[in-house]
């Protein structure tokens, strides 16, 4: 399994505004990194430069060493984001949203097909599998977001408050799955502002005022 680094970057969406400056975290196979912070702390721009689609206007993002240039080679490298706004397609089933995204990384049909039903029966989702996306409520639509990026089998999986819109006992779960990921050897970068889900991670960084504090390495 892989590493991802980020070294003393300064993240910023435009020259104007430099969201965070001087980052250096490590995420670490085996282990479940908690990134917190108040709203607008930066928690989305961090997993963003993570997963490639934010390239540092200084320092770098690094896995196993190579340095990250875009998204597409993050997710030749085995980078799997589950973003805060779900990205599911409303035309596809649940199903279909899956097994798209197991394909379109190297997967076969066989595969795609065994993947789905493994990821959506432990989030309860096995009922709705072949339900559009627009039919389901936010929480389910969540959860078939979160099942995507566990069926992607990544090395390095990057959740971005995937529990939100999820009841307690939701929650649970999904932290028992993260958990999954990490005993497999992926390693898991959770952004949340929910302080008992930190505190059930291996390590935590805080980010505020645009800076990262680390509240346990």
């Amino acid at each position: 399994m892989k590493t991802l680094s980020v070294v003393d970057a300064d993240l910023a969406w435009d020259s104007d505004l430099t969201v965070l400056r001087g980052v250096s975290v490590e995420a670490r196979p085996g282990q479940i990194l908690a990134i917190t912070g108040t709203s607008g702390a930066g928690k989305s721009t961090l997993l963003s430069a993570m997963a490639g689609l934010l390239i540092p206007a200084r320092g770098e993002v690094l896995v196993d060493g190579e340095r990250l240039t875009g998204r597409d080679q993050a997710v030749k490298l085995g980078v799997v984001l589950i973003p805060q706004d779900n990205g599911l397609a409303a035309i596809l089933t649940a199903a279909e949203n899956i097994a798209v995204a197991v394909i379109a990384t190297g997967g076969t049909a066989a595969e795609a097909r065994r993947r789905t039903a493994e990821a959506l029966e432990p989030l309860g989702l096995s009922g709705q599998a072949n339900q559009l996306i627009e039919e389901l409520s936010g929480g389910q639509q969540q959860r078939t977001a979160i099942a995507r990026g566990l069926a992607l089998q990544g090395d390095i999986v990057l959740a971005d408050e995937i529990t939100s819109e999820l009841d307690a006992a939701n929650r649970q779960r999904v932290m028992e799955l993260l958990r999954a990921e990490a005993a497999r050897g992926a390693a898991v970068v959770f952004a949340t502002h929910d302080p008992e889900a930190a505190a059930a991670c291996d390590r935590e960084l805080h980010l505020g005022d645009g800076e990262a504090v680390w509240v346990r390495s």
